[in-house]
C-alpha cells in the first residue's frame, strides 16, 4: 500500500470528481431479493443514484447504491467502491462502466455489443480441419462434453468454467458453450439440447419450473451444486463414462499336456494335468511350445474321463480339445484366460 501511495504521489495521479463517472466492475451477482447486483470501483468522476450506466452488455438506471458497510449512499467519488442496483444483467468482472445521456443510447450500444459478442463466439467456434480429423482417427476415439455453466456470481462462473476446461484430455474435450450469472432458463436448456453431449451445470442456482419441464422433454441433464469440488468430481465421472471400455485378460489356470489322443470326428484331445489355478470350459486358451505361443483360441471341450465338466481345479487330470486346432504335442503348456471389460480412467 505504501508503494502504491508513493507511486501515485510521484506520478501526480488525480481524478476529476466534477464529470461523468467511469470505472471498472469488480464483481457481479444475482441476489434473491434485489436482482442483479454489481460491485464497481469509480476511477474518475462521480457516480450518482439515477445515472444511466452501461457496463459490457448490461445497462440500466442506478436505483440504489451501497458502500462497503452496506450503507445507502447517494454518490460515489473517485477511488470509492460501491454496490449498485438497477442493471438488467450481470456484467463481466473487469468490464468498464460509463454514464450515458439517455436510456435509448445505452440500450443501443448494449445491443450492438451483444451482437458483436455473438458473432465473435460463432467465429471462434472450432471447425475441424483434415489434419485434426486425421489426428482424432489416429487416437482411436475422441469425445466432446459441452457444458452450459450458470452460477450466482461472476467469480463462481469464471472459476467453474476454467476448472472444467482444464480437465480436458486427449480423448475427452470439455467445452463451455455458454457461461452466465442467473437462474437456469429455457434458453439454456435449448442450447444444451442442440449440442452433442450437452449438459447444464448450476452452482448455487436452480432451474425455473418451465426450464425443468423442458429439460425432461428434451432429455437434457441439469446438475446443481453448492460445492465446486462435487461438480468437478461429477464432470470427471461423466468424462470417464464417455470412454469406451477396454478388454483385459485375466489368467485363470495353467495345464501341462501329458499325452495326446487322436479321436476320429473329434481330432486331437490333450490329456492334461492342471498345475495352477482353475480351468473353466468357457475360458479361452493359449497353447505354448518352448516359450512360443502357437495357438490362441477357444476351448472346444473340457472333460473328466468321459464326462463334460464346467471346471477342473489344480492337481486334477482332464482332457482338453481346442477349436480348429489339432497340432498338440506332449510337453506343451496350455494357459487359460478370460477377458473382462474395464472402464478407462482419465
Amino acid at each position: 500500500m505504501e508503494k502504491v501511495l508513493l507511486e501515485a504521489e510521484m506520478l501526480d495521479l488525480k481524478a476529476n470528481p466534477n464529470r461523468k463517472a467511469t470505472g471498472s466492475v469488480i464483481e457481479s451477482s444475482l441476489d434473491k431479493g434485489r436482482g442483479y447486483v454489481s460491485t464497481v470501483l469509480v476511477s474518475n468522476g462521480t457516480l450518482h443514484v439515477g445515472d444511466i450506466v452501461i457496463a459490457g452488455t448490461a445497462w440500466g438506471r442506478v436505483k440504489a447504491m451501497f458502500n462497503e458497510r452496506n450503507q445507502n449512499v447517494e454518490a460515489a467519488k473517485p477511488a470509492e467502491p460501491v454496490i449498485i442496483l438497477g442493471l438488467n444483467g450481470a456484467p463481466q468482472a473487469g468490464d468498464s462502466f460509463h454514464i450515458m445521456e439517455t436510456e435509448q443510447e445505452a440500450k443501443t450500444i448494449a445491443n450492438k455489443r451483444l451482437q458483436l459478442q455473438r458473432e465473435q463466439s460463432l467465429r471462434t467456434t472450432k471447425i475441424l480441419s483434415l489434419e485434426e480429423i486425421a489426428h482424432r482417427v489416429a487416437l482411436g476415439e475422441f469425445h466432446e462434453l459441452n457444458l452450459v455453466v450458470k452460477a450466482d456470481t461472476q467469480g463462481s462462473v469464471e472459476a467453474l468454467s476454467d476448472s472444467f476446461i482444464k480437465m480436458s484430455t486427449e480423448k475427452v474435450q470439455v467445452n463451455v458453450i455458454m457461461k452466465a450469472v442467473g437462474q437456469i432458463s429455457e434458453n439454456d436448456v435449448m442450447l444444451a439440447s442442440t449440442a452433442e453431449n450437452g449438459m447444464i451445470v448450476g452452482f448455487q442456482v436452480r432451474p425455473s419450473a418451465a426450464a425443468k419441464k423442458l429439460a425432461e422433454q428434451e432429455g437434457v441433464e441439469i446438475n446443481t451444486y453448492s460445492v465446486i469440488y462435487d461438480a468437478m468430481d461429477d464432470i470427471k465421472a461423466a468424462m470417464e463414462g464417455m470412454l469406451d471400455k477396454v478388454k483385459k485378460e485375466v489368467s485363470t489356470g495353467q495345464v501341462e499336456v501329458k499325452e495326446v489322443f487322436k479321436i476320429s470326428k473329434v481330432g486331437a484331445v490333450a490329456g492334461c494335468m492342471v498345475t495352477d489355478g482353475k480351468v473353466h470350459a468357457k475360458d479361452k486358451a493359449r497353447l505354448i511350445r518352448d516359450g512360443i505361443v502357437i495357438f490362441t483360441g477357444e476351448i472346444n471341450a473340457l472333460k473328466r474321463y468321459k464326462d463334460d465338466v464346467k471346471e477342473v481345479a489344480t492337481g486334477f487330470e482332464c482332457g482338453i480339445s481346442l477349436v480348429n486346432f489339432n497340432d498338440i504335442q506332449a510337453g506343451d503348456v496350455i494357459e487359460t484366460f478370460t477377458e473382462i471389460e474395464v472402464e478407462q480412467k482419465l
